[in-house]
């Protein structure tokens, strides 16, 4: 009923009751328990005390009450009042039996027999008995019974409301983080209408205990007398520990839910800076890579003025997405800025960013420097030409039977002093300063260009000095009558003769001397001469003359090229198995000659190769070849094909270079060496000849491509062109042989790939299906750098590395990384929004790699390469 005893004791009454014997133990034992599990654990501890009222009963009541107490009351007792049987026989029987069954009770607390509701006020006040009892506590049994269900409802809902929090939270924290915007937004929706609705559910609970909480002390609100019992006070403290409960549970979660819907707003933040990352980014790609194509430099004032607009058009084209860009990686600082958990991925799109931005600005500033550069070039060169042009045009005028006279040579040279004054602001009279001061973007197209403009300048100059010559010496002859002599038919400027009119570059022509040199009765053949220079861009006569001096070079640094070998092969290699130059070998070089050598004999027996005639036997095979090229030019080319299998001892050359170097860097300070190249006279020591070969090819090639240039649509220019794709095949065998050895941690035997096809380093990118992604691991931008080797069985990744050697340059290794069979794999030639990407697949997509070139053309290179491989696979196949 709520009452206490004289030091807090929790009452417990049993009121009479006829089928108190009948109640289950089961039941009686859950209602005591539930009882005493009402008041606090500090008035618990004090001890429970119990009164029995037994006045209308019988003894065999109050022992059947006495035992089931005794035997099932699970808290503390302090005392058990039992109010007797007022009947006499029943009082008399109670006081026997209580003595004799006392110890059965075993119960450790007194019990009290009470013959009278008076004698029990006597223990326990009567403001703490209820009017049964005699007391004035107000006690309403369905009241009690309400306000107990509604405690333990309400504290059902807090504990639901917690769990449901509680289950809430931990799926929010197992959450993966989507990777994509439409998904972050759809998650950021549905979590936030869950809260909602969970937080609806927490007003309904505290709106529950607070109602329950007024209920309670209805009475005390409706009269300020009334004083709540303490059980009801109990009550009320329990319904605001829940309250308490609740409220904590709800600022818990809230806590909690502030830091997830932040961390959804920042991936929300990072999924979208992430997409216009991707977008900015593919735009200042295409940007970059319109940019890195607009290569050209013009080889025309007209040419370079249009590159400088489509430049502008370029420039101005790019305003917007650098614009986006530098915006985006300022919306990527503030992110970092308000201590966004993914810094670590947005900071490197910010920089990546801005030095994409910074390349394009620098890069356009560098265009728009050489483009100047450029237009300036070719307006000085234009200058030059039209200067020629005029000159000639003057020289061309001026008639030879008016120069007879010293009056008309005097004129004649008024008016070529006149010209030459001009000539200082358009000549590009020191060559090495023109040079020097246009290299950054001398092609060998320009340079050859400005050659031919030079040359032209310097015939010019020459034609008028040889003119100033002969008109100061008609101009000193002493006036004396001249008897006028009629042009000879030959030179009348109306009738050309039959060797005149021969078409320029038909045989060969004369020294250039005698092309140029002014003659007092031939005018008409010095014109002639003037308009050939002045048209020979158009004609055949020029190239004839590179064509002399290229063969002319090859025979000469061939005939150096075969001597220095020699002086290698004996002063230095044969010195090696000297016996009185034994000693000063070093140990590391002992038997190592063909390390350090490689096939140079070899090289040095192909070009030294004598012709079996006695007549030429200081003659090699090859330069007599070539020297009979000097007549005919066309049949350079077939020289270079016909020894197309004996220029292939340079790959093994070549191959052994790195080895050779390496045993060089070990012994090259020896004395052996000093004394071998004193012996010699060498200014430079031995490893300077050791890269002549090497140095050799390249020469070959670059022969080759300057007789193209100047051949183009003319006889010998197929077999050229032949020629020079031999040169560069193995030049190119040679450059990817040297990449092969350098192949560091592949477990197989390299040579059983099959013939290596192609090499280059790439940007990639890995797509596997394996395993799972995780939410937490953030997609990868920054792709892998991968060399890759193709040969016609497999396909190998390497990573290319760099390291010192001793203090000499670096030296390239490649470390195997993946290796793809060609028979298993797939290709997919072109990647959506870039194209230099394409993909290279395995085991039906299982695994993709993303690979991106340099540009267009190698892509397409390489592609055409592996389909080759797969068609021959298939092939094969059938």
């Amino acid at each position: 009923a709520g009452g206490r005893g004289k030091d807090g004791a929790p009452i417990i009454t049993f009121p009479e009751f006829a089928g108190f014997s009948d109640i289950p133990d089961e039941d009686f034992l859950n209602v005591v328990t539930y009882l005493t599990s009402i008041p606090s654990l500090e008035a618990a501890s004090i001890g429970f005390i119990i009164i029995i009222d037994r006045r209308r009963d019988k003894w065999s009541a109050v022992k059947a009450s006495l035992t089931r107490i005794a035997g099932a009351f699970p808290g503390n007792l302090q005392l058990v009042f039992v109010l007797r049987p007022s009947r006499f026989i029943q009082r008399t029987i109670a006081d026997i039996g209580i003595k004799l069954y006392r110890d059965d009770f075993k119960m450790k607390v007194p019990i009290v027999m009470l013959n009278s509701v008076s004698d029990l006020h006597g223990y326990i006040d009567k403001s703490q008995l209820t009017r049964e009892l005699g007391g004035t506590l107000e006690y309403g049994h369905s009241q009690w019974i309400h306000h107990r269900t509604a405690i333990e409802n309400f504290a059902m809902t807090v504990k639901t409301t917690a769990q449901m929090l509680q289950s809430f939270g931990t799926d929010l924290a197992e959450t993966e983080l989507p990777n994509d915007v439409q998904c972050t937004e759809e998650l950021l929706s549905a979590h936030t209408d869950h809260h909602g609705k969970l937080k609806d559910e927490l007003k309904l609970a505290v709106k529950q205990g607070a109602t329950l909480l007024t209920c309670i002390r209805e009475p005390v609100t409706r009269s300020a007398n009334c004083k709540l019992s303490p059980d009801e006070l109990e009550n009320v403290a329990t319904v605001e520990r829940l309250l308490a409960q609740l409220d904590e549970t709800e600022k818990a979660f809230d806590q909690f839910w502030t830091k997830h819907h932040l961390k959804l707003e920042q991936c929300l933040q990072l999924r979208h800076f992430e997409h216009d990352f991707r977008e900015v980014k593919l735009a200042l790609d295409n940007l970059m890579e319109g940019q890195a194509g607009f290569a050209d430099i013009g080889d025309s004032v007209t040419r370079v003025e249009h590159l400088l607009r489509e430049q502008k058009h370029l420039e101005e084209k790019g305003q917007e997405p650098l614009e986006k860009a530098q915006s985006l990686a300022l919306h990527g600082e503030q992110l970092i800025q308000n201590n966004h958990y993914a810094v670590d991925s947005i900071r490197p799109k910010c920089v990546e960013l801005r030095r994409i931005c910074d390349d394009f600005t620098n890069e356009t500033k560098k265009k728009y420097d050489i483009l100047g550069k450029s237009l300036e070039l070719h307006k000085q060169l234009d200058k030059a030409s039209q200067w020629c042009e005029a000159g000639i045009y003057l020289l061309a005028s001026q008639a030879v039977d008016k120069c007879q006279s010293q009056e008309g040579a005097e004129t004649a040279l008024v008016e070529i002093e006149k010209f030459l004054v001009t000539a200082k602001e358009h000549q590009l009279s020191n060559p090495k300063e023109f040079y020097n001061q246009f290299d950054m973007i001398l092609t060998p197209e320009i340079k050859a260009n400005a050659q031919r403009i030079l040359q032209k300048l310097e015939d010019v100059q020459e034609m008028f000095d040889k003119r100033q010559i002969s008109l100061k010496k008609l101009a000193a002859k002493q006036t004396r009558p001249v008897q006028p002599v009629a042009p000879h038919p030959e030179s009348s400027p109306k009738r050309a003769s039959p060797k005149t009119t021969r078409p320029a570059g038909v045989g060969r022509p004369s020294a250039a001397a005698a092309r140029y040199t002014p003659t007092t009765t031939g005018g008409n053949l010095l014109l002639w001469c003037m308009l050939i220079w002045a048209v020979g861009k158009h004609s055949n006569f020029p190239p004839f003359f590179f064509f002399s001096h290229i063969i002319n070079e090859l025979i000469e640094t061939e005939r150096v090229y075969v001597e220095e070998l020699q002086s290698i092969i004996e002063g230095y290699a044969s010195e090696m198995d000297n016996p009185s130059l034994v000693h000063l070998i070093p140990a590391a070089l002992q038997n190592k000659k063909d390390v350090l050598f490689g096939n140079l004999p070899e090289i040095y027996e192909f070009h030294n190769r004598h012709v079996g005639t006695p007549l030429r036997s200081s003659l090699s095979i090859f330069l007599k070849e070539i020297e009979n090229c000097i007549e005919n030019p066309e049949l350079l080319a077939r020289c270079f094909l016909k020894r197309k299998e004996d220029l292939q001892i340079y790959e093994k050359y070549c191959q052994n270079k790195p080895r050779s170097e390496a045993l060089w860097r070990q012994c090259g300070d020896s004395i052996f060496f000093q004394e071998c190249q004193r012996k010699l006279d060498h200014k430079l020591s031995l490893d300077a000849y050791l890269l002549k070969p090497v140095q050799r090819i390249t020469k070959y090639q670059l022969l080759l491509k300057e007789m193209l240039k100047c051949s183009k649509n003319s006889e010998g220019t197929a077999e050229l062109e032949e020629a020079l794709a031999t040169m560069l095949d193995i030049i190119k065998s040679v450059n990817d042989s040297m990449h092969q050895i350098a192949i560091t941690g592949y477990e197989g035997d390299v040579g059983e790939l099959g013939k290596l096809l192609m090499q280059g380093s790439f940007n990639v990118w890995t797509d596997h299906k394996k395993g799972h992604n995780k939410v937490k691991d953030l997609a990868r931008f920054k792709p892998m750098q991968r060399h890759l080797f193709l040969y016609t069985k497999m396909l190998l990744f390497c990573k290319k590395r760099e390291e010192n050697t001793d203090g000499h340059e670096k030296t390239a290794s490649y470390s195997f990384k993946n290796s793809l069979k060609m028979s298993t794999v797939g290709i997919t030639e072109n990647v959506k929004g870039d194209n230099k990407k394409f993909e290279i697949w395995y085991n039906g997509r299982e695994e993709v790699y993303i690979i991106q070139a340099s540009s267009v053309e190698l892509k397409n290179t390489w592609i055409s390469e592996i389909r080759k491989v797969l068609t021959g696979q298939l092939e094969a196949c059938r």
